[in-house]
């Protein structure tokens, strides 16, 4: 029982090693095809990375106001309750404003496009993979890489931070709707209070979570994609797999971002 329970262990530990050991290797080929391929006859694609952008980041719009709309509120009414008992009330648009732009926009925000677009990335590149699409590709003589990975992680590294910039603003307006109608705070002053807490350390915290997110959405769901193998039942698998992978590695990125900003501090 116990050699049964090692072995599965180690099967498990070989295999998250074989994961990390893949993403590594897709993000230096991909940094490589992005610095050195316009140099040599294989420029970035731009229209197409413009494409991916617009469904990485413009289709994410509404889901993600959404989310931001309503946790600003949330976030109000939780603090606005526990500040009222200490006779504190006048901090609570300090503390919605630090935790939407420190923490929470740029996490779900991040879990959001992974959810809805990092499926779709692995999904569509897992179709291509088992219909041969991506082997057809290869000989034509067109570079995988280049063609199919280096658009998809540019689309992300620039559309996530302006969707996070955007969840910034809805954020903070969600919990001024709940300060203005709800505690009948005065909106001047709790948008005095909010520029006076925030700074330059806050909104970099964020936009740099933002960059790293999005460089693990890409990777996670392009290498869950690529690497498929069989038919549509390994399809949803790798679509599955490529969503909680990239939400597990962000939960973790973040932790390390927020303690290096902590320590820095």
């Amino acid at each position: 029982m116990i050699k049964i329970f090692i072995g599965g262990v180690g099967h498990k530990v070989l295999g998250l090693l074989a994961e990390a050991g893949g993403l590594w290797q897709l993000a230096r080929a991909s940094l490589k095809r992005l610095l050195v391929g316009p140099f040599h006859s294989d420029p970035v694609r731009i229209r197409s990375t413009i494409f991916l952008m617009v469904k990485a980041g413009y289709d994410s719009l509404p889901l993600a106001a959404l989310i931001a709309l309503l946790t600003g509120m949330i976030m109000a009414l939780q603090s606005a309750q526990q500040l009222t008992e200490v006779g504190a009330i006048g901090l609570m648009p300090n503390l919605v404003a630090a935790s939407i732009i420190r923490e929470l926009a740029p996490l779900l925000t991040a879990i959001i496009v992974a959810g809805r677009y990092g499926s779709a990335v692995a999904a569509e590149l897992g179709t291509m993979k088992v219909s041969q699409e991506i082997d057809a590709l290869t000989v034509m003589g067109l570079d995988t890489i280049s063609f199919l990975v280096v658009p998809r992680i540019l689309a992300l590294i620039i559309s996530l931070p302006c969707l996070v910039l955007f969840a910034d603003f809805v954020g903070i307006s969600g919990g001024l709707i709940i300060a203005v109608g709800v505690l009948n705070l005065g909106a001047n002053g709790y948008m005095q209070s909010t520029f006076d807490t925030l700074g330059m350390e806050d909104l970099a915290m964020g936009l740099v979570k933002a960059f790293v997110f999005a460089v693990i959405i890409a990777l996670v769901s392009c290498q869950q994609g690529l690497k498929t193998r069989g038919g549509a039942e390994q399809v949803g698998q790798a679509t599955t797999i490529s969503v909680v992978h990239s939400i597990v590695l962000i939960i973790a990125a973040d932790l390390f971002v927020t303690a290096i900003f902590y320590l820095k501090g």
